[in-house]
């Protein structure tokens, strides 16, 4: 039984109207974890990239023009992909959310949960790291603590829903992983296309386009081809009642399905069952 890695991060904190939150983890099937290391690791060495440069979506190294950056996050995505690396997101909109830190409460809430859907699937276990941040309270421990312990608590159909398959819930950080800089450019990088979209900057829509394209792969998806399931990407809330904010999220469904990410989920006002 194969032991696999959830690392998780997310993007657009900032409460900003109009703006989607992202969360979101890439699963790594810990018996390729070595190759794909060892691959970034040549990346790395064959475009010149100094030792102590810890990669993130930005900046990039010291002395790198912005090709050679982008670049070198292009042969990173690209080695993910052929490793079959599995991303899973969760997007919900900031005039809805509560606030930034319920939000990626919740975020992590669902990735985590679609993991252990995807573990069942697999009838492997895995192991999530959690990219170290500080929020108000401090709540993230508990909170962390309760997913391990029990779960998931005070949902609509269950009060409590453990999450069998995987074993543990720790932090990572920038630097100790090749695998915290795979999740940080990722989720950037959708960050990136998403707010060209939201915000409407035109000058960004075909580096947009690029850039959903280079992840699109990543993407669960329930047929090989097939439109991404819920697994790999939700909209969140599932049901929005506001029909000026049912549209942002059909826009962005849209936006996304014309680059090559169609998502199963419906955006609707209505219970699907």
């Amino acid at each position: 039984m194969a032991m696999h890695l959830l690392y998780c991060d997310e993007s657009n904190m900032e409460d900003r109207p109009g703006d989607f939150l992202i969360y979101a983890g890439i699963a790594i099937d810990g018996t390729r974890a070595m190759d794909l290391s060892r691959e970034i690791d040549a990346i790395r060495a064959n475009l010149n990239v100094p030792r102590e440069y810890r990669l993130k979506f930005n900046p990039g190294p010291e002395g790198f023009s912005h090709e050679q950056f982008i670049e070198l996050k292009r042969q990173v995505i690209d080695a993910t992909v052929r490793h079959e690396v599995k991303l899973l997101g969760y997007l919900v909109l900031h005039d809805i959310a509560t606030n930034p830190d319920e939000a990626r409460r919740n975020g992590i809430n669902t990735v985590c949960f679609h993991f252990d859907c995807l573990l069942n699937r697999l009838n492997e276990t895995g192991l999530v790291l959690i990219d170290r941040f500080n929020d108000a309270g401090n709540q993230i421990e508990a909170h962390l603590a309760e997913k391990f312990s029990v779960g998931l608590v005070g949902m609509p159909y269950a009060a409590e829903v453990p999450m069998r398959r995987i074993v543990g819930y720790h932090y990572s950080a920038i630097g100790q992983s090749h695998f915290t800089s795979l999740i940080d450019v990722i989720v950037g990088s959708f960050r990136f296309a998403i707010n060209a979209h939201c915000r409407n900057v035109q000058q960004h829509r075909q580096s947009a386009n690029n850039i959903l394209q280079a992840i699109s792969p990543l993407f669960v998806r329930n047929n090989a081809g097939g439109a991404v399931s819920e697994l790999g990407l939700i909209f969140s809330p599932k049901i929005i009642r506001v029909s000026g904010y049912r549209s942002k999220y059909q826009d962005l469904k849209d936006f996304l399905e014309a680059a090559g990410i169609p998502t199963e989920q419906q955006i609707t006002d209505q219970r699907m069952y």
